[in-house]
């Protein structure tokens, strides 16, 4: 099998897949309340032609695909999608990120799709804190987290964005209520990312205080399988072991989340590459990537909301 081997030496080997930038939630670091600006269904790339853009990933050694948003599973007949990709021989490990609102209804259809692990977004386990984040009831959420764990999702992890004043304080709450459902949880510092991002990460808490906060109460988390992640890509970034690029719904391939590298290749599908053009061409996009994103030097630099292509 050919790899794919980035400028500086990076194998690429995990495509996030949007393949929707709209969301039934409106959180306050991600989507302005009163965005309305997104893409056009038209523009959205079809089911087939997404596996086929997945297909030539995978025969280039990318076997780990996450379908993200918006929120994935506003896509119409979602699951549908899920089954032509888990076809695809290569890829072999098939995820999906979810605000969890959707998965009373569609969790066990997902498993049977060929889902294999979640990741849910969860900031809050106040009610009312919830609502004031995402514009959204947290019972459903919650419903959906516990659909995942009943269709048999493991791990089913829960990404809790830290801000400080907002709901740094319910770090420790979290931690218990993962201990109790056997989640996998994972803090986010906030990036800055459109105008609400870059206003979030103004004040963004650091992971490294939350790392020495918890390390009080919770070394090693004595007596649980509980394992905590932290994803830091303002106070510790760590691009230089960057594994991924991204593919928007209107299939445009972003190199860096916090760069504007990008290629189109929608207008190449629909003139009618072949498929070992369309590898050609991915593998000049893989020649865009950059060495590192610019989220401390410049961060007015990206201008797209982070529900473009789902972090």
């Amino acid at each position: 099998m050919a790899t794919l081997i980035d400028q500086f030496s990076r194998k690429i080997d995990y495509l996030r897949l949007s393949v929707t930038d709209r969301c039934d939630l409106r959180c306050s670091y991600c989507l302005p309340e009163k965005f309305h600006d997104f893409s056009e269904p038209d523009n959205w790339l079809t089911f087939d032609e997404i596996t086929r853009v997945v297909g030539a990933f995978s025969r280039m050694g990318v076997n780990k695909v996450r379908v993200t948003g918006g929120e994935p599973l506003l896509r119409y007949k979602l699951p549908d999608l899920i089954d032509q990709l888990n076809a695809l021989p290569d890829v072999e490990d098939l995820s999906l990120s979810t605000n969890a609102t959707r998965l009373v209804a569609n969790a066990d259809r997902l498993k049977q799709a060929g889902i294999s692990r979640i990741n849910v977004s969860l900031d809050s386990l106040q009610p009312e804190r919830f609502e004031q984040l995402t514009k959204g009831k947290l019972d459903k959420g919650l419903a959906g987290l516990m659909a995942a764990k009943a269709a048999g999702f493991h791990p089913v992890k829960i990404n809790m964005v830290v801000m400080p004043g907002v709901n740094d304080h319910e770090v420790e709450d979290m931690i218990d209520f993962c201990i109790e459902h056997d989640f996998t949880l994972r803090f986010i510092e906030v990036m800055p990312m459109g105008d609400t991002g870059r206003e979030a990460a103004q004040q963004c808490v650091s992971l490294q205080d939350i790392k020495a906060r918890i390390a009080k109460r919770y070394v090693q988390v004595a007596g649980t399988d509980l394992r905590i992640g932290f994803i830091t890509p303002i106070s510790q970034h760590f691009c230089k072991t960057c594994n991924r690029v991204r593919l928007s719904a209107e299939g445009t391939l972003y190199m860096c989340l916090g760069q504007e590298h990008k290629f189109e290749l929608r207008p190449l599908l629909r003139a009618g590459i072949s498929d070992s053009e369309l590898e050609q061409a991915i593998r000049k996009a893989i020649d865009l990537k950059p060495e590192k994103h610019e989220f401390n030097e410049r961060p007015e630099k990206v201008l797209r909301f982070m529900a473009k292509l789902g972090g």
